[in-house]
């Protein structure tokens, strides 16, 4: 036992120096609130719980442990874009938590919970009676000033009785040590998916050291709010869509995480259809009801007919199915009045008007300039002050997207502000300039403090407001920081609400008892059969190039014994690539560069990687009906092509590797996806592409000249060498070659197979007209498959593989147009029938 003893206070000994020397190097920032530090100088408790049990892993485990969870950030494809940006960056997660010990946060939610409430109650009093209006509480050019305050919703009385389902609040600690608000976010608040990835990542990274923390779940807050939406709507099992801007949105990430998180369908306007005091998804089935509406797009752009006419964001009619309670809309249009920051003087009063009782959340002293005494006091300490837009985040008169700080400004540039807010100082507020409070990073060995700004949630249900337990928190890079967003050089951190007792562990999943057992197909978006039906077709044109790449690279590597000449066979792959825009006519007189560039010009659309690229952009449209194995292998793929290989054998490898990558998510598809409509049409897509291919490499390698080289190209590139020399024991022929790669029923690269099996998709999938005539899709099969089945391969000339070819691309064009329309044409009047 003694010898136990001493062991463990070995191990002990070089945590606790390592915690002595980080607290010893943490350079707190003078009169700031710190949340590792209090203001006793001492680490908090719930701080020295963590680093207690963080100081017991080695170093290596301790870099092990981050490279994990920014490996699973890599391969999961988190991403975020910043403002004004096109391209998506790796979301940044700082690798330590902020921690909060659940005194503290009680104190926090209950104050956040009384502003949601307040905020109800005054969107209600806005959009209904106006009695704050008329009796002098609010001035009117406070709110009308807003872009936000939407008149076209004055008076509708929202369905499910609610104007806030959602709310959130940007938090800082302040000088006393409380929490300040500094921005409410009633609009369509974001970062509640970012949040929950930050938990999936560093709860799998430190498992151990969560679970002994005692962290609060977060499962309970999605499941309520899941819940309160659902007991919105005005039937038992409402159908529920997340709207969102669609995948050029910063957060498109986000929106796939919590749609698929909590069940809901993720749809975009173009989706959505309004059709008498109903809205309506567009499926593959025809129009299915939709009962409520999740948005994360901004209320002007919702309804095209009555609010921004230029938006191509929304739907058409939504507000009219508003007035007639036919849609919930979480949270209703206009509910971005209230991010106004000229409304921040009037909440103390209007909280003891409505509430009766005073504002137990303070936030940011601010001085809206469009009353008399406020702009003079802002006027006369202008250096003294951040000034902001008093609706919205931009400045009017400035480029900064953020607040402008008068004091760093030059001597011009102040009189021109002082000019402005002078002249129209409606469109202006002061605010005190706030240093925020520190947490603990992890950089270079070490923790540093940097100021942070903590998002928390709120959700409205029939028992009260709810508060998620954590939040979304944003770390800036630099010490001095006095406000913070994702793009402005800020990282993210997970959130532990810290408890002393152990903590249930909780999930969105109900009991068994609980749940009624269905077998349905569920519901496909016409948009997502479509990006499923390309993503389908991508990935099999990658595969077909990539066999090319490799058939050209195998005589490269093996040249004919004693020739200097080019074989046939590699100039018609050579045409063919240059045909599939995958190289240029240029490079054909260098076998080597047109290998290379096939395989990775990002220059050309039909090279391997420009196709896998085009793949994973169709698949981002799909984060929430792809599994993250599925997203990890067409990120894999990416990455492995973008590498610049300098000689033949490395081009010829990566196209091989990428292959078995390919088959992998063929895979995958096959043996883990539902069989319901969604994977018909990824399947759909991956054979009709197959079968043209297919046709394409018999007209190029299995003309009526052809010789062994050709047909020995065709039956590697169809991947049926083994298939042909076990049924046949002479060398390649040209009718047996057509028949086992055109007409071979059992051959599962033919294209009479991929016909067939298009044919049984299509016969599937429900019918659009109730006339019980064929439509064309199936019409086209089956004239398909019963020329292949009574076709010989005698007859199969260029002439009619051509046309064979033809005919598959009429196919594909029927299959799009007929289930996914676009234009007028998307509108179905006719009654539907079938399930999506």
């Amino acid at each position: 036992m003694a010898g136990q003893g001493n062991s463990q206070e070995s191990k002990a000994r070089p945590g606790q120096r390592r915690i002595a020397q980080w607290t010893r190097d943490y350079a707190r920032l003078p009169g700031i609130p710190d949340e590792y530090i209090g203001e006793d100088g001492a680490p908090r408790v719930a701080w020295s719980r963590f680093f207690d049990a963080f100081a017991a892993l080695s170093p290596a485990d301790i870099e092990r442990r981050f490279a994990s969870a920014d490996r699973h950030l890599r391969e999961a494809g988190v991403t975020y874009r910043a403002p004004g940006e096109t391209a998506d960056r790796l979301w940044p997660l700082s690798h330590l938590p902020l921690i909060i010990d659940e005194a503290d946060w009680q104190q926090l939610t209950t104050g956040i919970a009384q502003r949601a409430q307040l905020f109800e109650m005054v969107l209600r009093d806005l959009y209904g009676e106006g009695r704050l209006v008329t009796d002098g509480a609010v001035p009117a050019a406070a709110i009308a000033g807003s872009n936000e305050y939407l008149r076209a919703v004055c008076g509708v009385k929202p369905p499910g009785n609610r104007y806030l389902h959602f709310y959130a609040a940007d938090v800082g600690r302040g000088p006393d040590g409380r929490w300040w608000v500094l921005n409410d976010r009633t609009q369509a608040p974001s970062g509640a998916g970012y949040a929950l990835e930050n938990r999936l990542v560093l709860s799998r990274a430190f498992s151990n050291l969560y679970k002994s923390m005692n962290v609060e779940r977060v499962a309970p807050f999605f499941e309520a709010f899941r819940d309160s939406l659902r007991a919105s709507a005005d039937r038992d099992e409402p159908r529920i869509g997340l709207l969102t801007p669609g995948v050029f949105s910063e957060t498109y990430f986000e929106h796939a995480t919590l749609a698929r998180y909590l069940g809901f369908l993720l749809v975009e306007g173009d989706d959505l259809a309004v059709s008498g005091d109903r809205i309506y998804i567009r499926t593959v089935a025809g129009l299915k009801r939709l009962d409520v509406l999740l948005r994360r797009v901004d209320s002007n752009f919702l309804d095209p007919l009555e609010l921004d006419a230029s938006s191509h964001l929304g739907v058409p009619g939504l507000v009219d199915v508003l007035r007639k309670n036919g849609v919930v809309v979480a949270n209703m249009p206009g509910s971005g009045v209230l991010e106004a920051r000229a409304l921040l003087g009037f909440l103390p009063s209007l909280c003891r008007r409505l509430l009766g009782e005073n504002l137990i959340m303070p936030h940011i002293a601010t001085w809206w300039c469009g009353q008399k005494s406020a702009r003079e006091e802002v006027l006369s300490r202008l250096e003294d002050f951040a000034i902001e837009g008093a609706y919205g985040r931009a400045v009017p008169g400035f480029s900064s997207h953020g607040p402008v700080l008068a004091a760093e400004l030059s001597p011009a540039e102040r009189d021109r502000l002082r000019g402005a807010i002078a002249d129209r100082g409606i469109d202006y507020v002061g605010q005190e300039l706030v240093r925020l409070s520190t947490t603990p990073v992890w950089e270079q060995g070490r923790i540093t403090p940097r100021p942070f700004v903590l998002r928390v949630f709120a959700a409205a249900t029939p028992q009260g407001w709810t508060i998620l337990p954590g939040g979304f928190c944003r770390i800036a890079d630099e010490p001095d920081a006095r406000a913070v967003s994702m793009g402005d050089g800020a990282r993210s951190a997970d959130v532990w609400i810290v408890s002393d007792k152990a903590v249930s562990a909780s999930t969105l999943l109900p009991a068994a008892e609980a749940v009624r057992i269905r077998r349905i197909a569920g519901v496909v978006p016409s948009r997502a059969a479509d990006n499923l039906f390309w993503l389908g077709r991508y990935l099999e044109r990658a595969e077909a190039t990539l066999r090319l790449i490799r058939a050209l690279g195998a005589p490269m590597r093996d040249p004919v014994k004693g020739s200097s000449t080019t074989l046939p066979s590699v100039e018609r792959i050579q045409r063919l690539l240059v045909t599939w825009g995958a190289t240029s006519q240029a490079t054909r007189t260098h076998p080597a560069r047109v290998v290379a560039e096939a395989l990775q010009s990002p220059d050309k659309f039909g090279s391997a990687l420009s196709l896998v690229k085009s793949a994973q952009r169709t698949a981002s449209s799909l984060r929430e009906r792809l599994s993250p194995d599925a997203w990890q292998i067409i990120t894999e793929m990416v990455e492995r092509l973008a590498l610049q290989v300098d000689d033949d054998d490395s081009v010829v490898s990566a196209a091989e590797l990428t292959l078995q990558e390919l088959a992998s998510l063929a895979g995958l598809a096959q043996e883990n996806m539902n069989r319901a409509a969604g994977w018909r049409f990824l399947d759909m897509g991956r054979r009709v592409e197959r079968a043209i291919n297919t046709a394409r490499f018999a007209r190029q390698f299995a003309y009526d000249e052809a010789g062994d080289e050709d047909l020995d190209v065709l039956l590697t590139l169809v991947d049926c060498q083994i298939t042909y020399r076990s049924r046949y024991l002479v060398g390649p022929a040209l009718a047996p070659v057509r028949d086992l790669a055109v007409l071979d029923p059992y051959n599962p690269r033919s294209v009479a197979f991929q016909v067939a099996t298009l044919h049984d998709h299509i016969a599937a999938l429900p019918s659009l007209k109730e006339h019980g005539l064929i439509e064309r899709p199936q019409r086209l099969a089956v004239a398909l498959q019963a020329m292949l089945t009574t076709a010989e391969a005698a007859t199969l000339d260029v002439k009619t593989l051509f046309a064979l070819e033809q005919d598959l691309l009429n196919l594909a064009d029927a299959i799009g147009l007929h289930y996914f329309p676009h234009g007028p044409n998307a509108s179905r009047p006719e009654k539907l029938t079938g399930l999506a």
